[in-house]
């Protein structure tokens, strides 16, 4: 079968055994450097390098608004099943506190395939060695400015809840790129910063920046002297969400193709290692299942952002 090069859409006449046969445009909805950018231009190399997909893969970054402009620009491609792009928080959380255009029940669920927690960090040079110096810091403060990626996204909802519960008052500023935040924290813009573990332990082991607190149920073990939110008493603080989506109206058949391919991607040696290296939680949900975690996690999300008074 020929198919037209400049067809959009996942269809087109195109036969479920025929799929795929096309180019594909994997979307990152942030910028170089952040957790969702690292995970995904590693699912690419894993599914280049074990030839999984039979044609080209573009992966382009389209940041801006939290993930509105990378989602919304998916959006658009409805019915395709050429075009893909990995979730985090604030898939679930920018409709919540905007109108993008869209919500996450749009897409097309293709699987959950990790969870990312994350580290509280100060900037290396400062005196501040310990969580209770951060909330003795910023206690004497008054209002801490911190940062994330996103403006109400997990990262936030992290600041929000352990400030919180540590008793201090915060000022949150969103970023788009992870280099951003670092830069502001570095540089003295930001008291603190929220990071996932492989998006920052570089700039940890280096000595620039010093984790505080680590939002995971156990401790690292690349950092076993940082503390867990359990052991100060915060519980159920929430993971970043990694997963697969389509657009709207994909093809039934793309997002089967797309599942058994994925399933293939998270046995290989390559995505074990990744997951290690970078402390993700493995956590695997296909089709209706992963639907039903978002559903789940959303209203989480909702119900916090809510307490928190962001919404």
């Amino acid at each position: 079968m020929v198919l037209s090069a400049c067809s959009g859409a996942g269809g087109g006449g195109e036969s479920a055994e025929a799929y795929p046969s096309k180019n594909l445009d994997w979307t990152i909805a942030f910028g170089p450097g952040g957790g969702n950018d690292l995970m995904a231009r590693k699912l690419v190399q894993v599914i280049q390098e074990e030839k999984l997909y039979p044609a080209d893969i573009a992966v382009e970054n389209r940041e801006g608004g939290s993930g509105a402009t990378g989602w919304g620009y998916l959006l658009s491609k409805r019915g395709s099943g050429y075009d893909v792009s990995t979730t985090s928080g604030s898939f679930l959380t920018t409709p919540l506190q905007a109108n993008p255009g869209w919500t996450y029940k749009d897409f097309t669920h293709v699987g959950l395939l990790a969870t990312d927690d994350a580290l509280l960090l100060v900037d290396g040079k400062s005196d501040i060695k310990t969580f209770e110096d951060w909330v003795g810091y910023a206690k004497n403060k008054g209002t801490v400015v911190v940062g994330g990626i996103g403006t109400v996204n997990v990262d936030f909802i992290l600041q929000s809840i352990i400030a919180e519960h540590a008793g201090y008052d915060i000022e949150y500023v969103p970023y788009n790129e992870e280099g951003q935040v670092q830069t502001s924290l570095l540089s003295g813009a930001l008291d603190a910063m929220i990071s996932n573990p492989g998006s920052i332990l570089g700039q940890v082991e280096s000595g620039d920046m010093r984790p505080l607190l680590f939002t995971g149920k156990e401790r690292l073990a690349a950092l076993p002297d940082v503390p867990t939110g359990e052991e100060k008493g915060m519980t159920d603080l929430p993971s970043m969400p990694r997963g697969l989506i389509l657009p709207p109206d994909a093809p039934d058949y793309a997002r089967d193709w797309w599942i058994k391919t994925m399933q293939k991607v998270v046995k290989s040696e390559q995505w074990g290692k990744f997951l290690a290296d970078n402390h993700l939680t493995r956590d695997e949900r296909w089709g209706a299942d992963f639907t039903t975690y978002l559903d789940q996690t959303t209203a989480e999300f909702e119900s916090t952002l809510k307490e928190q008074g962001a919404l």
